[in-house]
């Protein structure tokens, strides 16, 4: 069965490693839909589960973008896994 757009989503955030960030931009064109990179914050913006680790994608002009527990959190967050 194929797998939703959303689960191609939360797969590819899954797969981010600890220090290391992507960018809305290629979390969508790797899962599939290039120009779909607003619908990957959406989507992001909606998860709550700890093994999705929306905190590691971030804007495609560098900068830290949202975060559906704080920017700050998601700044500190960064910082202590050393990807900022």
């Amino acid at each position: 069965m194929k797998r939703s757009f959303k689960e191609r989503i939360r797969a590819v955030v899954a797969k981010i490693p600890r220090g290391e960030v992507l960018t809305y931009k290629e979390v969508a064109r790797r899962a599939g839909s290039p120009r779909a990179y607003r619908a990957v914050g959406n989507i992001l913006n909606k998860n709550f589960k700890p093994e999705i680790s929306c905190h590691r994608v971030i804007r495609s002009d560098g900068k830290i973008g949202g975060y559906n527990r704080g920017v700050k959190l998601k700044r500190e967050i960064l910082k202590r896994e050393g990807a900022i």
